[in-house]
């Protein structure tokens, strides 16, 4: 793994981002194909985006309350 992949799932966990959020930003960002259509979640699908797009910018939009 690269040293960005690394402090990104990092800075979730201090974070305490939601779980489908990460497990989808961790997909996209390694280039894993999504999930099957029944289990999607839109956390997951917004981390998937954001992922691919190598992003970090909406992490606070998905933090556990």
């Amino acid at each position: 793994m690269n040293q960005a992949y690394r402090d990104a799932v990092t800075k979730m966990e201090e974070m305490n981002v939601q779980s489908e959020y990460v497990l989808g930003w961790q997909g996209g960002f390694l280039g894993r194909p999504m999930r099957e259509e029944q289990r999607l979640t839109d956390a997951y699908e917004a981390g998937y985006a954001d992922g691919q797009a190598k992003s970090t910018d909406h992490f606070a939009d998905w933090v556990n309350q």
